[in-house]
């Protein structure tokens, strides 16, 4: 039994309230039976924990009980310093408090060296790709007050393409409920609740933000996690509208990652011939945009089919060539 176990089912338990005891087993990677001799063992230890039987039952602790933080090791503590990562500690206002949190920790253990950003002095993350200026987001902060203290927002919006249908280039304000923050490749992404259903937003297209006095209930079971990777998932695939057969150079093999992550993951492709060329069906977004992203294939790429993106990409070539003649 390891001794670290028990202290995060502790502190599950303590964070999440009642939990059953196949949730305990799926989160922790044991059997139903490994977590009843768990509780069993924490119960030996002193921790005021009971079960409910029946449906909609688990395991809980006593009202009031709250667990110290005795066992954290100096290593566990140290990696506060990137858990948050700090740029974005700093874009929603939280630097101090999470460089507070890790100096209290660090220095609370017996063997607290001086340096207590060790791991964070040594390793940096740079979360926005090459060429790229972080986007400015005046209203990150304020925004993720309302996060943090379930405010409603008003707010307007201003953006060409966005994930959600109905969301067009005018202005209007919107209320919402924001349930969360996510950073993505630079850029910040709001998730929030618009009636019954979930909408994304990219701050740094926020134009206008007003905190309302108004509280409301976050959904029960959200996860953001989940939720962000599913929106993700069902946007990309939407855009993919069209299905395209290629003919790919090796190098153009090597640029298909270009088209998205989503394209290239139903790619279907054939052995190479004896030039060295594959043919590779997949699906593409709207085929004028299409072109465009073939058009960085340079000579590794002949479209067989659609007809219509052939041409589209002869047109493109030949509007270029025109334009730089001479």
């Amino acid at each position: 039994m390891r001794p670290s176990r028990l202290v995060s089912m502790l502190l599950l338990l303590q964070v999440k309230g009642r939990v059953t005891a196949q949730s305990l087993a799926e989160e922790f990677d044991v059997s139903v039976r490994t977590v009843y001799r768990d509780i069993d063992q924490l119960s030996s230890a002193g921790v005021p924990v009971y079960a409910d039987r029946g449906p909609g039952g688990g395991f809980a602790l006593l009202d009031g009980y709250r667990a110290r933080l005795t066992g954290i090791t100096k290593a566990e503590a140290e990696t506060l310093s990137i858990a948050g990562l700090g740029g974005a500690a700093t874009d929603l206002g939280l630097s101090e408090q999470l460089r507070a949190a890790q100096l209290k920790l660090v220095t609370a253990l017996p063997d607290a060296a001086p340096d207590a950003s060790r791991i964070g002095s040594r390793l940096h993350i740079d979360p926005v790709g090459w060429y790229r200026r972080p986007a400015q987001v005046p209203h990150l902060t304020l925004l993720a007050g309302a996060v943090w203290n379930q405010k409603r927002i008003a707010m307007q919006y201003q953006s060409r393409a966005s994930p959600n249908p109905g969301d067009g280039e005018t202005e209007r304000e919107r209320v919402r409920e924001p349930l969360g923050l996510v950073l993505k490749a630079g850029d910040w992404y709001l998730v929030a609740r618009a009636r019954t259903q979930l909408r994304i937003y990219k701050v740094a297209n926020i134009t206008h933000l007003n905190v309302l006095d108004e509280t409301f209930e976050r959904p029960a079971g959200f996860d953001l996690r989940t939720e962000w990777a599913g929106s993700v998932a069902a946007f990309e695939k939407s855009l993919l509208k069209h299905v395209a057969r290629l003919r790919l150079t090796q190098e153009g093999m090597l640029r298909l990652a270009r088209l998205g992550a989503a394209a290239v993951e139903q790619a279907q492709s054939m052995p190479p011939d004896d030039a060295g060329w594959q043919e590779v069906t997949l699906p593409v977004e709207q085929l004028d945009y299409a072109a465009e992203q073939l058009l960085g294939f340079a000579d590794h790429v002949e479209v067989l089919d659609p007809p219509e993106l052939r041409v589209r990409l002869r047109r493109l070539a030949h509007r270029i060539a025109t334009l730089n003649a001479g």
